[in-house]
């Protein structure tokens, strides 16, 4: 008999065995692409690293509203919106590829990748070949954590 306990550890059921991952991550291929749950480790030690960085040389007390949020194998792809303490804004959108590294998170400047494309909007607005050229770069980012574009029932833009 199969029995489910709740617990804050992401676990895969093979075999009849419960296998329970103490990382952020499980064995690579094993991961599915997901969003991290609020006041998981994981999404913690993403928003600390975007936080980390953003309040670099600033006594900014930002917070972030997540406006799209994947991660799949070690990599994560956030869009972020920088807010004040009382909830207004107090900066642009903010989308950012993350590798895990030892239990680390590191953001991945994906200006330097715009600028080499002359592509103006770069990750703002991520066209196909904008997102290849990731991929060209940093071969073990996952295609599914890429954010995809609104479409209409009839394959149109919206």
């Amino acid at each position: 008999m199969l029995c489910c306990v709740k617990t804050p550890k992401r676990s895969l059921l093979l075999g009849g065995l419960a296998v329970i991952s103490t990382t952020s991550s499980l064995i690579a291929g094993d991961e599915d692409v997901h969003t991290p749950p609020v006041g998981s480790a994981e999404r913690d030690g993403i928003l600390a690293a975007l936080h980390a960085e953003y309040t670099t040389g600033s006594a900014s007390a930002v917070k972030f509203k997540v406006n799209y949020f994947k991660v799949h194998n070690g990599w994560g792809w956030i869009n972020v919106t920088p807010l004040d303490p009382s909830g207004k804004l107090e900066g642009e959108e903010w989308p950012s590829l993350l590798e895990e590294q030892n239990g680390k998170w590191t953001i991945i400047d994906l200006i330097k990748i715009a600028a080499a494309l002359d592509d103006p909007v770069g990750p703002l607005d991520p066209s196909p070949k904008f997102l290849r050229e990731v991929q060209k770069r940093y071969p073990g980012v996952p295609s599914d954590i890429f954010p995809k574009k609104l479409e209409s029932p009839d394959n149109k833009r919206l």
